[in-house]
């Protein structure tokens, strides 16, 4: 998303701003969230569904601005494929993934989709590499086992956040 940004710099400033902003509401909630989930495994409601609209009237907006309305389509894309992608994993094993995470998956999605399709896919299996590399720490240092419950939100935005910070991937 880098080079997306870069661009609408030089194209559309006004474009470029409200992404900026959109990405700035996208550290501090990450952030916020990520330091909840750690100490509580909770990921609030209170803060994640406010964020839905800010970030899609901040990204939507750049995009219209930048001439690139097809980037909301895929924002919506990107937000419903990762919802029911998480929502199909909580039905299977709904031990191993908390709706929390669902509802944080459809957030990163309209990031993740305004990046691209690539950035979703990337995002995702970043998400989950990160998580498996932490849970395989915890088994190899003897802090957990293969049923211990490891907050996920974390790992969610740091998965889009390294897959946002790159260029294009497609």
């Amino acid at each position: 998303m880098t080079d997306v940004l870069l661009r609408y710099f030089q194209d559309n400033l006004v474009g470029a701003v409200l992404v900026a902003l959109a990405l700035a509401v996208f550290v501090v909630v990450g952030a916020w969230l990520s330091v909840i989930d750690l100490r509580s495994h909770l990921l609030p409601n209170r803060i994640i569904f406010p964020a839905y609209p800010v970030a899609a009237v901040l990204l939507g907006l750049g995009a219209l601005l930048a001439g690139e309305g097809e980037r909301i389509l895929s924002m919506g894309g990107g937000a419903a494929v990762l919802w029911l992608a998480y929502f199909v994993l909580r039905v299977i094993y709904p031990a191993g993934m908390g709706f929390g995470d669902v509802k944080l998956a459809a957030l990163l999605g309209l990031y993740l989709g305004f990046a691209g399709w690539s950035h979703l896919l990337w995002g995702t299996f970043a998400a989950f590499a990160l998580g498996s590399c932490w849970g395989l720490v915890l088994i190899v240092g003897r802090r957990g086992t293969l049923k211990s419950a490891i907050p996920f939100g974390p790992f969610m935005v740091a998965g889009a956040a390294l897959v946002l910070a790159l260029p294009s991937l497609g």
